[in-house]
């Protein structure tokens, strides 16, 4: 496990596994950048790599909290075992290990119900609610996660936290066909994105360009298609650094589906040529998903020539 990590972090790591009491603020620091640097790099690398990356960190963590540890380092060493538990409970989702994600995620809720901050448990419960979304247990458990997110969000002491916790209750409203509970918690994510921002404990990459997609999923769920087109193209073109490319991927499929309903159906599948590339570096699984439904709404004009291109594109790339 040790030679997967860096040497800055090998010895003092190797030491603190062989006796807690020796751990120190340098090493936390250094496990923090790990999480920190396996984040920096979805969108870049595939899902695979980084589980990689990430797991010596996990099973660090999961052995220094159970360990006597000195206690003034505690609370940071949780919550970088939260960020850990978090992520990696996202990257075994994506590579469809739906067990392994599932106990992940209840390792990285604990941990946060020991922190005095509710906007860790928050960041949680949203992560774990995006997975489910499009797991077996689908959308009946993401509402409830949601809901739980909602109210860690709102007694923390995040507002970016809040307003993503918002932003994600008006997405579920929306697909549950529930248009004015989604008007509602849209206005508030707006509401929470607009306060000040300088000091805010989270150090979670959500913008207004991630609310827009928001918006437009609102939007093609319980609103106006065109309206939805126009909300994915902004958020698109605001989802621009490496970290983002997953998320761009999901909102372009999005934006194509709003072309299918706005009778564009040639154009939609132009814009699904840009999300087979995105789909296939990192292997990810819900812009495959994300895919395959944008292509079945396709299926009246599976017999047109730029259909085959796309499948071709589709077979050529992913094999699937």
């Amino acid at each position: 496990m040790l030679a997967l990590l860096s040497t800055s972090v090998q010895a003092g790591l190797a030491a603190a596994l062989a006796d807690p009491s020796r751990a120190d603020e340098a090493l936390v620091t250094g496990l923090s950048t790990l999480v920190s640097d396996a984040n920096a790099q979805v969108g870049s690398l595939p899902f695979v790599r980084l589980q990689l990356m990430l797991a010596p960190t996990v099973e660090a963590c999961g052995r220094l909290t159970t360990g006597p540890v000195p206690e003034p380092l505690l609370p940071q060493l949780r919550a970088v075992s939260v960020a850990a538990h978090t992520l990696a409970g996202r990257l075994a989702f994506e590579t469809r290990d739906d067990v392994a994600s599932q106990g992940l995620y209840a390792a990285a809720t604990r941990e946060a119900g020991l922190l005095p901050d509710t906007w860790r448990r928050a960041t949680v419960h949203m992560s774990h609610a995006l997975v489910t979304l499009y797991s077996t247990q689908g959308q009946a458990v993401a509402r409830e996660l949601t809901a739980a997110a909602v109210r860690d969000a709102r007694s923390g002491e995040s507002v970016v936290v809040r307003a993503r916790a918002h932003a994600l209750q008006a997405e579920i409203a929306a697909r549950a066909g529930e248009e004015r509970q989604a008007a509602a918690a849209l206005g508030l994510a707006w509401f929470d994105m607009a306060r000040n921002q300088a000091d805010d404990p989270s150090s979670s990459s959500f913008t207004a360009g991630h609310l827009r997609g928001f918006e437009g999923v609102c939007e093609l769920y319980v609103g106006d298609a065109q309206a939805a087109h126009d909300r994915f193209a902004t958020s698109a073109s605001a989802l621009v650094t490496p970290r983002e490319q997953v998320q761009r991927a999901i909102v372009t499929t999005d934006q194509a589906l709003a072309r299918i309903r706005l009778g564009d159906p040639q154009s939609a599948a132009g814009l699904l040529h840009d999300c087979v590339l995105a789909a296939a570096t990192t292997g990810g699984r819900v812009p495959a998903i994300r895919l395959r439904r944008a292509r079945w709404e396709l299926r009246p004009w599976r017999r047109e020539e730029w259909v085959a291109d796309l499948d071709d594109h589709v077979m050529d790339v992913l094999g699937a």
